[in-house]
């Protein structure tokens, strides 16, 4: 009885791997393997180095010298720069990720209408999302101009006196806000591949239980393109707080601070101050912060996204 016990209780040999599965297995890592090698090279290496260097004073010119948490502690009792740079940062964030999900679906169901030359009109709304850097950043410029703007301009045919865009500390980052709706083409793709994936029968399931426009697009059409509205969402939130070409080229942070965002602070003590241990944390706390927001989004995603096929 003992004898048999012990061997029914002894663990089960795994089987030994084919040739074939190792071969397999081994093409596999080889074929990933300049993806492994870019990622540590280039990723996660400079991950540990900007960890390491926002321990140290560093400048360049001499060698880092460890000084444990006191940029931290720096940065967090005696920088109101930097708590400024985090909330002007956090606002631009989020009113561009909300108001380009927004913009981005109704354009998207717009030019999802079956009309002649749709083509031509998606084509257009996509082109200023492959447009950016500095050129973008002058026409801005041109555009919010107080005096020869064509904001400005247009508001004075309906008889409004526009402000001072770009030189009110009151205007200036909704001025900002509003650059960010310019390349709102980029995610209209993706929610207008979202919206010719939804199955038609859907549709007609809604129509014959009564369901108007819409009740069809609230309980139909988003319900199905979420996922694409999730994914927008995330690279959104990623994007919005390392905006940079914009305020370092058009206000260089001003008027006052007003558009002092994050990543151009960094960019101050990295390149201007030559403080490249205190830069190196303040990116450590940037890389902090992304993660987490992108952490609570995908732990509410499970509430709020619905996946085809997930077995509730």
């Amino acid at each position: 009885m003992a004898t048999a016990v012990s061997q029914s209780s002894s663990p089960i040999p795994r089987p030994r791997m084919s040739r074939t599965a190792i071969f397999e297995n081994v093409a596999g890592y080889l074929f990933i393997s300049p993806w492994i090698v870019g990622f540590l090279a280039f990723e996660f290496g400079p991950l540990i180095a900007a960890g390491y260097l926002g321990l140290t004073r560093y400048d360049i010119l001499s060698p880092p010298n460890f000084i444990g948490l006191a940029n931290y502690d720096k940065m967090f009792t005696r920088d109101p720069l930097f708590w400024k740079s985090m909330y002007v940062t956090a606002i631009y964030s989020l009113s561009t990720v909300f108001l380009g999900v927004i913009f981005g679906v109704a354009l998207a169901v717009l030019l999802n209408q079956k009309v002649r030359g749709m083509s031509l009109y998606r084509t257009i709304y996509y082109l200023p999302a492959v447009v950016s850097g500095v050129a973008v950043a002058y026409m801005w410029i041109w555009v919010f101009t107080p005096e020869a703007g064509i904001v400005n301009y247009a508001l004075s045919l309906i008889g409004i006196t526009g402000p001072n865009w770009l030189f009110s500390t009151t205007w200036t980052l909704p001025a900002f806000v509003v650059m960010s709706l310019w390349a709102v083409g980029g995610g209209m793709v993706l929610y207008l591949a979202g919206l010719q994936g939804v199955p038609t029968q859907l549709y007609e399931a809604a129509s014959l239980d009564g369901a108007g426009r819409w009740a069809a697009f609230w309980n139909v059409t988003l319900p199905m393109i979420s996922p694409v509205i999730f994914f927008n969402f995330v690279i959104g939130i990623i994007g919005s707080f390392q905006v940079f070409t914009n305020s370092f080229v058009i206000t260089n942070g001003g008027p006052a601070n007003s558009t002092l965002f994050f990543v151009l602070y960094l960019y101050r003590h990295a390149f201007e101050n030559f403080k490249m241990g205190y830069a190196a944390a303040l990116g450590m706390i940037l890389f902090l912060v992304i993660m987490m927001l992108t952490i609570i989004s995908f732990r509410l995603s499970n509430r709020l996204v619905f996946y085809e096929g997930r077995v509730t």
